[in-house]
């Protein structure tokens, strides 16, 4: 199923006007089935990624945007809305935002250290290189709207 006919089918679930657009469809970087897992089960609220790796004219999720998470196989999991879109230093990540990402022991030195593994490999691939002191995240908190309950998949 296309990501656009999973969104469909979930606007039409949720009661959401035929008109909403989809903001995104996506896999997460790293692990992208135990993190799409994660999201199903509520407890991966927030995601982070590199600001400096955008395209200059990739815009940035935007709060009320309606994204569909992709599992390892391209496979729509579930429907996630955005709460709220921040532009951060890495090192000023809050424990807060590390807990709500909902990985490894949910501690903002967990987040860090894998944070920092895969950003130097995603920095490295763009031909740039990774420095905690400068970088700049982009921390995405969401939700999930659908399907209403993990059941749904079982």
């Amino acid at each position: 199923m296309t990501p656009e006919t999973f969104f469909a089918q979930a606007k039409q679930a949720i009661g959401l006007p035929a008109a909403t657009p989809l903001q995104s469809a996506y896999q997460f970087g790293a692990s992208a089935d135990k993190l799409a897992a994660l999201v199903l089960a509520g407890q991966k609220t927030a995601t982070a990624s590199a600001r400096d790796l955008y395209e200059p004219d990739e815009p940035l999720p935007q709060v009320g945007g309606y994204d569909v998470v992709l599992n390892a196989a391209n496979e729509p999991v579930c429907v996630t809305y955005t709460d709220a879109v921040d532009v951060q230093p890495f090192l000023d990540v809050s424990d807060d935002h590390a807990y709500r990402e909902g990985e490894g022991d949910r501690s903002l030195a967990y987040w860090r250290q894998v944070h920092a593994d895969f950003f130097k490999n995603e920095y490295a691939e763009a031909n740039q290189t990774f420095n905690p002191k400068k970088a700049l995240v982009v921390l995405e908190s969401f939700h999930k709207v659908y399907p209403i309950s993990s059941d749904s998949f079982e």
